[in-house]
C-alpha cells in the first residue's frame, strides 16, 4: 500500500527523532559544521576543513575546549587524531564545568601527544583542573611510542563505570578503575581540547575526524 506523500513525510520525520538506542554507534561529527558542539574556556579557533574539525591555538589564551552538548555516562568512543609534534592536546570525557556552564571544564581527560625520540603519555588518563594531575597511577605511567608523529592515529575509549580503558591504533594503554572520580564525574561532556602555549610560541594545529560514540547499557 502507498502511503500519501503528506503521511509518509510526516513518518520520516517521526522515526528521524527517535533517538538512537543504546549499542548504536552516532556520529558526533556530521564532518560538515560544528552543530552540537559548544566551545567553553579560552580563545583558541575551532572550524571544519576537509572533514575534520581543526583546532588552531590562540597565544595567550588558557586551555579551549569544543564540548559535546549531550552528556554521555557509560559509553564506548572512537576518534583519529592529528597533532602538532609540539602540541599537547586531550579527549575531556565526563566532563563538567565549574559553578557556571561557562565556568572552568574539569574531569577525565584522554591525553594526545606526539611520541617524540623518548615516547610519551598518549592514552593515559589525567583530571583536568581536579587537582589530582595524572589519575592514571605514576608506577603505570610509562611513555610510549604507540602514538604516530605526524599521522593519523586511531583512539578508542571505553567508559563503564568506574573504569576508563583506552586504546591507540589497536594497541591497550590505560586500564584505570577509579571510584573517587566515578563519583563526582559519572557522566558529563566529551570536549576536544586545544591546549594552552608559551609566548612566542605556535600556532599549532591538532585535527579530529570519525568521532563517533555508542551508549552502554
Amino acid at each position: 500500500m502507498k502511503l500519501p506523500l503528506r503521511f509518509a513525510a510526516a513518518l520520516f520525520l517521526s522515526l528521524a527523532a527517535v533517538p538512537a538506542l543504546a549499542g548504536e554507534w552516532v556520529e558526533l561529527f556530521d564532518g560538515k559544521t560544528l552543530d552540537g558542539w559548544t566551545q567553553r574556556n579560552g580563545t583558541a579557533t575551532y572550524r571544519v576543513e576537509d572533514k575534520t574539525i581543526v583546532g588552531k591555538t590562540n597565544e595567550g589564551s588558557p586551555n579551549s575546549f569544543l564540548c559535546s552538548d549531550k552528556e554521555y555516562g557509560d559509553f564506548e568512543l572512537e576518534f583519529e587524531v592529528k597533532v602538532h609534534d609540539k602540541l599537547n592536546s586531550g579527549v575531556q570525557i565526563r566532563s563538567q564545568t565549574k559553578d557556571t556552564p561557562t565556568g572552568r571544564v574539569n574531569g577525565p581527560q584522554v591525553e594526545i601527544e606526539a611520541s617524540g625520540e623518548g615516547g610519551a603519555e598518549a592514552g593515559y588518563i589525567y583530571g583536568e583542573a581536579t587537582g589530582r594531575g595524572w589519575l592514571t597511577p605514576e608506577d603505570e605511567l610509562k611513555p610510549h611510542k604507540h602514538f604516530k608523529d605526524g599521522q593519523w592515529n586511531k583512539f578508542r575509549v571505553v567508559a563503564r563505570g568506574p573504569r576508563i580503558q583506552t586504546w591507540i591504533n589497536g594497541k591497550p594503554i590505560a586500564d584505570l578503575t577509579d571510584e573517587p572520580i566515578y563519583e563526582t564525574h559519572p557522566k558529563g561532556f566529551i570536549g576536544l581540547q586545544v591546549h594552552s602555549i608559551g609566548k612566542g610560541e605556535g600556532p599549532y594545529e591538532v585535527a579530529w575526524r570519525n568521532i563517533r560514540i555508542k551508549e552502554l547499557d
